[in-house]
Parts: C-alpha cells; sequence; structure tokens
C-alpha cells in the first residue's frame, strides 16, 4: 500500500479563504486518523500562514496563495506560499511579539504559534519574490498513552 498521497489548493488571499485553508487543510489530514487536537493544531497553524500572506504578504491585495500537503507515513507536511512582498529578516519576523503592522494591531504571534503547534517550521523569504512557509507534524505520535499499547 502506497503510504504518501499530496494535494495543492490555490485562492485569492481575501480573508475569507483562511477558513476555507483551514477546512481543505482538515480535510484531507483526516485520513491519517488524526485527534482532535491534531485538527486543531495543524488547522491554527495553517490559519497563521494564511493570514501573514493577507496581510503582511500581500498588504490585503488580491493574489494568489498556494497551499500544498503531504502525507508521508504519519508525517504531514504543509507549505504555504506567496508571491508578495517578502520578508527582509525572517529571523525578526519570528521574534516573538514582533509585528511589521502594528498600525493593524497585530500581536506578532503567528510564527510562534505554527511552532508550538508544529514539529517542524522553515521560513523561506524573498523581499519582492515571496515568502514559502513549510511545516511538519507527526500525527499520532502521542496515541500510544492513550490505546495501552506499550513503547
Amino acid at each position: 500500500m502506497n503510504n504518501t498521497n499530496e494535494m495543492e489548493v490555490v485562492f485569492d488571499s481575501c480573508s475569507a479563504n483562511e477558513r476555507f485553508a483551514r477546512v481543505a487543510v482538515a480535510a484531507f489530514l483526516t485520513q491519517l486518523n488524526p485527534t482532535v487536537e491534531e485538527v486543531s493544531d495543524v488547522k491554527t497553524a495553517v490559519s497563521e500562514a494564511v493570514t501573514n500572506s493577507i496581510i503582511h504578504g500581500y498588504e490585503n491585495e488580491i493574489h494568489k496563495i498556494s497551499v500544498a500537503c503531504r502525507i508521508e507515513g504519519d508525517k504531514f507536511l504543509i507549505k504555504v506560499c506567496d508571491t508578495g512582498k517578502g520578508i527582509d529578516d525572517v529571523r525578526q519576523a519570528m521574534t516573538p511579539m514582533y509585528t511589521s503592522r502594528p498600525d493593524l494591531d497585530r500581536s506578532g504571534m503567528g510564527f510562534s504559534f505554527m511552532e508550538a503547534f508544529m514539529d517542524k517550521l522553515e521560513v523561506e523569504s524573498q523581499p519582492g519574490i515571496g515568502t514559502t512557509v513549510k511545516m511538519e507534524k507527526t500525527i499520532g505520535k502521542g496515541r500510544h498513552l492513550w490505546t495501552g499499547q506499550s513503547l
């Protein structure tokens, strides 16, 4: 049996599509039989990445955002891409409480939430080219504690 699968959706960078991205990714994730908490974690991380593209990457102009997902065994990989303005200093942008848009009352916690809810986070960005956020989460890694299975 093949234990890999992929999907990709491309949509306009309008705020209503943030919910669409969350649901599309969650629906694809269900084939791994995730816990409610795992689904919630992934949906939150996707929401933060897509919202960053809309607000920071495109500054609320309508362009395209791509969300690709890949299943490799029990690993769930997500890639969110935009071709927006990019990030000048990724390390600074990933600092908790940092925001490039304080005028919008942004909390500056988007990347921190992504790091907290996912196992791995990688951000690649070039000014004027765009940003790619790659995230990974192992699904079911704590399940043995609840099913009585031994380690």
